[in-house]
């Protein structure tokens, strides 16, 4: 049975100053992570109502500079080709990111934003409100990752992936 087809409009846009993948921080808590906005369509100003109280928000963005889709990737943290659903990588067959960002204030239909790694003009999907007592696992493990943690705090992006769905090698 063939799964069915799903697809979403972006509500907003992504405000950032990376215009370019390549040297952005790989996380939100990279160092470098920087000051941006997320401006939603005006249509959607009514469900930002309640969100200043929160001091972190959940952002989900299709990652629109993605090359495609690859099941076995590099990533940035690694010298390791491992599974992409083992890692971050935009190069996904949903090409969906996920970053929490501290939220500076909201203002109308845009939310001014703290410790951003998204490029600038990535359509936006969605804002969820961060609430450490829903989010948060203390006890959770992080796989292959667990060596390379502190590394995400300087690690820039580079050009692996940029092109057209093809094997990164190490």
């Amino acid at each position: 049975m063939p799964l069915p087809e799903v697809v979403y409009r972006p509500i907003g846009i992504i405000e950032s100053p990376f215009t370019e993948p390549a040297g952005m921080p790989i996380q939100p808590t990279g160092e470098g992570a920087a000051r941006g906005r997320a401006v939603l369509d005006l249509e959607y100003a009514p469900g930002l109502a309640d969100l200043s109280g929160f001091s972190h928000v959940i952002l989900l963005y299709h990652f629109h500079r993605s090359p495609g889709p690859r099941l076995t990737v590099v990533p940035f943290l690694d010298d390791t080709p491992r599974g992409v659903f083992a890692t971050r990588a935009p190069a996904r067959p949903n090409p969906l990111g996920l970053s929490v960002v501290r939220l500076v204030s909201v203002t109308g239909n845009v939310l001014e934003l703290d410790g951003v790694d998204i490029l600038d003009g990535t359509p936006l999907l969605d804002v969820k409100p961060y609430v450490p007592a829903f989010d948060s696992r203390p006890d959770a493990a992080c796989g292959w990752l667990e060596k390379s943690l502190e590394k995400a705090r300087t690690r820039r992006a580079d050009d692996r992936f940029i092109g057209q769905g093809e094997e990164v090698e190490g």
